[in-house]
């Protein structure tokens, strides 16, 4: 069974921070899934090549709705993150969070699942992450993490999506120069739309 290094540790806590879910089967086995929409293929690609070495196969396309997923083996590693990220079977934010999101590749793959840009040339730039699955007390938790480890000023705001009000981050004039600074390095071609360009 392969070791799991550091850089994939980073890639995976954020994936769960985003749309990653690690699902257990009725023998204790956890295993990292992830699927990603037709036009994101070659994201789903990107984090397979970084995740190969625990992965039994490469990713494929569901026929039913097109979607390209893999997911890894089940190992000691993934099974602490599922224990941390469902300890009670539905998604959190753990408790620790403040000492392991502390690498900019978390918060860039975090951005990439699950953030959008705001950007008006000359009038406006702004970032949210969708965090709508995550309480406001977490949402504020996460807001103060980026402030503290990573030198990102934000808010948490209430934007109303589907009839209902779900807390988000949103990272404004203060903190989004700090934030493109420590994500831009990581964000792969697909994803350069979710940054600024000014030219």
């Amino acid at each position: 069974m392969a070791k799991i290094s550091e850089k994939q540790k980073a890639i995976i806590l954020g994936t769960l921070l985003g749309d990653g879910y690690i699902y257990q089967d009725k023998y204790g086995g956890c295993r990292l899934e992830i699927k990603h929409c037709k036009s994101q293929k070659d994201y789903v690609f990107w984090l397979y090549e970084k995740l190969r070495t625990i992965c039994p196969g490469k990713p494929k396309e569901r026929a039913d709705n097109h979607q390209w997923k893999f997911n890894t083996e089940s190992n000691s590693d993934v099974i602490s993150f599922r224990k941390l990220f469902y300890p009670k079977g539905i998604k959190i934010v753990p408790r620790n969070i403040s000492e392991i999101l502390t690498k900019p590749l978390s918060l860039a793959i975090w951005y990439m699942d699950d953030g959008s840009l705001d950007f008006r040339p000359k009038s406006h730039c702004a970032f949210s992450l969708k965090t709508n699955a995550f309480t406001l007390e977490e949402c504020r938790l996460l807001s103060k993490i980026l402030d503290n480890n990573f030198g990102i000023k934000s808010s948490v705001q209430y934007p109303l999506c589907r009839g209902k009000r779900y807390p988000q981050i949103y990272i404004g004039k203060s903190g989004r120069d700090q934030f493109v600074k420590t994500i831009a390095p990581f964000i792969i071609n697909c994803f350069q739309y979710k940054l600024p360009h000014y030219n």
